[in-house]
């Protein structure tokens, strides 16, 4: 049996030491397309008594069918290997000759491939205007079954050297992030090479200046809270970006909030420019999940539209509860609330026009009441016995 090792890592043998190793694999670690066919032979030096019939080989530590062989030598043996599919491991599928035994006689390496293609979808962003980090796709299909790498590059668009980003896999696999000796008001060319064993590929050229592509952290300081005693909103407030304080940026804010027992946002996409908001037509007596998210925009003049931050840490709150008898049926409380407010209105005009002793009446206090009947049946009582009160006197 292989040892272990040789079954995970395709063995890189030596051959300056013909004693440890008494046979050579031709040839020696190829690199192959994709459906390629490969004959390769394992020659024993004449210092070793072994002979081709004394042979046999493993590809990745299962053993190849006899009907694969062929004696080309009294010491030499080959074999046939047809359409061959990806290597299944990057580092090379292990060719292995052995003897009668099970010893290694010797390995050799097969890289089975696909060039690497153009990669696509390059996108960049500045995290407040003092780094860039790049992403982008390798290519249509992706998998080359090679180890391939991948190389971003960039330089000033009229003048200056190619250079090189250093810090790759910092926001995912295909990405690089270049932390510093960023210039403003300066457009940029940006690419992606890619090469392995079979080719290289080069991406388009894109071309993008660090002030069409800012990005800033969440909004901070985001508070939530109750309005009053209304039962069915929340008052959400929060600060705008610190680290833009000191540039000239317009910014757009977007809320997004769940209740608790559920996964599923609901998205206030016309929150504009300003720093608080409020949510309306909530659920009485229910928890609450909100976040907040930044977009800066208009940087120094800049005419693209900015790129959305990461959303803020979830902040709850809690709308008041109802405290009108649980199970109570009001089947038709949304009707009799319209039918009830157009009554009042009318009341209300008519009591300003005939009673002109009850200076404590008006819209304002109807609102009030509004707040008052959500707690109790009770309270409405209460105002129309005011009402009636204030009628009498002036009677």
């Amino acid at each position: 049996m292989l040892p272990p090792l040789l079954l995970l890592l395709c063995p890189r043998l030596p051959r300056a030491d013909p004693l440890s190793y008494p046979a050579v694999i031709s040839p020696q670690d190829p690199t192959l397309l994709i459906g390629s066919s490969l004959v390769a032979t394992c020659t024993v030096s004449p210092d070793f008594p072994l002979k081709a019939e004394d042979l046999y080989w493993t590809l990745n530590g299962r053993r190849l069918p006899a009907a694969s062989y062929a004696a080309l030598g009294p010491s030499t043996l080959s074999v046939a290997l047809a359409r061959l599919n990806g290597s299944r491991q990057q580092s090379g599928d292990n060719l292995v000759c052995h003897s009668r035994d099970g010893g290694i006689l010797a390995g050799s390496c097969l890289y089975v491939g696909l060039p690497p293609e153009k990669p696509v979808n390059i996108t960049c962003w500045s995290k407040n205007m003092k780094d860039l980090t790049c992403k982008w796709a390798p290519g249509t299909e992706g998998e080359t079954f090679l180890h391939t790498n991948y190389t971003l590059k960039y330089k000033r668009r009229w003048y200056g050297q190619d250079n090189t980003c250093q810090e790759y896999h910092t926001a995912g696999t295909y990405s690089c992030h270049i932390p510093k000796d960023l210039a403003l008001f300066t457009p940029y060319e940006i690419w992606v090479e890619a090469s392995n064993r079979l080719g290289v590929a080069v991406s388009d050229v894109v071309m993008l200046d660090i002030l069409d592509v800012v990005t800033t952290d969440p909004p901070s300081d985001v508070h939530v809270s109750r309005v009053g005693d209304l039962e069915d909103q929340l008052s959400v407030r929060w600060s705008s970006p610190p680290a833009l304080k000191d540039f000239l940026f317009q910014a757009k804010y977007q809320i997004q909030y769940r209740v608790e027992d559920s996964s599923e946002w609901k998205v206030v996409d016309d929150v504009g420019n300003q720093t608080s908001c409020r949510l309306a037509g909530l659920r009485p007596g229910t928890v609450y999940f909100v976040q907040v998210r930044c977009n800066p925009f208009s940087i120094y003049g800049s005419k693209k539209a900015g790129i959305w931050s990461d959303w803020s840490n979830p902040t709850a709150a809690s709308t008041p509860r109802s405290e009108r008898a649980a199970g109570g049926c009001d089947p038709k409380g949304g009707e009799q609330n319209t039918t009830l407010r157009r009554e009042l209105k009318q009341f209300f005009g008519w009591v300003k026009k005939h009673a002109y002793g009850c200076s404590n009446l008006g819209i304002k206090l109807y609102d009030q009441w509004r707040v008052w009947l959500q707690k109790s049946h009770k309270a409405r009582n209460q105002v129309l016995e005011n009402f009636a009160d204030c009628l009498n006197g002036f009677n």
